[in-house]
C-alpha cells in the first residue's frame, strides 16, 4: 500500500515515538516540535490525514509539587487550545481518518472530559504502567495485556529509562533534560498498537 501521500501531523510529539510507527510504514510524517518547529506559529497543510497531539501536561500533572512550582492552568491551556485549533483547522477543510490527543492522567480531564481511552503501558505489552489519558476520534487499539508481578514504580521506571534511548537526531527543547523527555516518549508497544487500529 503506498503511504506517501498520507500526511500525519505529530503535534508536540517530542522525540517522535508515537508516529514512529507511521514513518516506518512510508506515511508522510510531519514533527511539529520545540526547538525546531513551534506549533504556534504552525500553519497545516491540506489533505491532512490523520493528527496525534501530545501537549506538555506540566500544569497538569498530578506529579506537579505546587508548593514551589504553582499550577498555572492557563498557560498549559494555550498549548491544548493550539492543538485542538490545528485539529479543528484540518477537520473543517478535510476528513480526517483520525486524530487523538495525550495527556498523562491528571487536570486536564477537568477540562476536556471524560477521555475516550484510558491506559498503561503494559495494557498493551510494555513493562511499566503510567496511566495515560486520550482523547479524540480514533479506533481504539486492541490491547495485549502484560501483567506486571511483584510491580515497583520506580524499579520498572529505571528499567524503562535504561532500556530506552533518545534519537541520534533528537534535540532537547529549552528547560528541559534528558529525563523529561525519556518520561515523555510514548511507549513503542502502545504506539505500533495504535497505528495496527487507525491506518
Amino acid at each position: 500500500m503506498n503511504n506517501e501521500n498520507k500526511i500525519i501531523l505529530d503535534l508536540c510529539g517530542g522525540t517522535g515515538s508515537w508516529s514512529k510507527p507511521y514513518k516506518d510504514n512510508g506515511y508522510d510524517v510531519r514533527l511539529i516540535t520545540l526547538p525546531d518547529n513551534d506549533v504556534f506559529n504552525y500553519i497545516p497543510p491540506e489533505n491532512v490525514y490523520g493528527i496525534l497531539a501530545a501537549p506538555t501536561c506540566t500544569m497538569f500533572s498530578l506529579a506537579r509539587t505546587t508548593a514551589k512550582t504553582p499550577r498555572d492552568f492557563n498557560e498549559g491551556m494555550l498549548l491544548v487550545k493550539r492543538c485542538l485549533e490545528i485539529i479543528w483547522q484540518c477537520r473543517i477543510n478535510n476528513k480526517l481518518k483520525f486524530w487523538a490527543l495525550e495527556n498523562p492522567r491528571g487536570y486536564l480531564r477537568q477540562f476536556l472530559g471524560i477521555p475516550h481511552l484510558t491506559f498503561c503501558a503494559n495494557d498493551y505489552g510494555d513493562n511499566y504502567k503510567k496511566p495515560t489519558d486520550l482523547w479524540g476520534y480514533f479506533n481504539i487499539p486492541k490491547k495485549n495485556y502484560r501483567e506486571l508481578k511483584n510491580y515497583s514504580y520506580k524499579k520498572n521506571h529505571f528499567n524503562f529509562y535504561r532500556s530506552n534511548k533518545l534519537p541520534d537526531n533528537y534535540k532537547l527543547p529549552d528547560n528541559w533534560n534528558k529525563s523529561a523527555a525519556l518520561s515523555s516518549m510514548t511507549s513503542s508497544y502502545f504506539a505500533n498498537a495504535f497505528y495496527k487500529a487507525n491506518k
